[in-house]
């Protein structure tokens, strides 16, 4: 397991994705944290799709693998946003079917949970989140984000 402690954010990869370290993992949500609002501290984990298929199991009571969750604290933490736990496996799969690298998937994944901890919900909220992702991701430098892959994906048009 590698980890740092960047700032107030804590990075462990306990797997290695292709192009990215713990350092640039760090950089990139201390940015991405501040451009979302997210207000405190945040843990990333990056890890096997085993270990997100169980914390899904545990706390979502969906028994299937998925790229990314958000936990945000239970009671106010004082300085803490939350922690964000993504699957090295899926983020490297969708990173090659969608023509740019693992590191930025991962990125978009980062960004997600991000906007999860600053209190966005793309499944209530009439498209705000979705909106508000595509900006930052453009901001950003990243590719397609997950709302708009998701309403691709289904023949969907964003809603405006």
């Amino acid at each position: 397991m590698f980890w740092r402690r960047w700032a107030n954010d804590l990075v462990i990869l306990r797997k290695r994705v292709a192009g990215l370290t713990e350092a640039s993992l760090a950089r990139f949500v201390t940015r991405a944290g501040r451009v979302a609002g997210v207000r405190g501290a945040v843990n990333v984990l990056v890890t096997s799709s085993p270990e997100l298929r169980s914390l899904n199991r545990r706390f979502r009571k969906q028994d299937k693998p998925t790229d990314v969750l958000s936990f945000p604290p239970m009671l106010d933490a004082n300085g803490f946003a939350g922690d964000v736990a993504i699957s090295a496996e899926i983020a490297a799969r969708n990173a090659k079917l969608l023509g740019h690298s693992p590191a930025e998937e991962v990125e978009i994944l980062a960004l997600h949970g991000l906007l999860h901890l600053a209190g966005y919900d793309h499944e209530t909220d009439e498209g705000h989140m979705a909106r508000l992702e595509q900006r930052l991701r453009k901001s950003l430098g990243l590719p397609a984000g997950l709302i708009e892959r998701a309403q691709a994906k289904r023949g969907a048009r964003p809603r405006r």
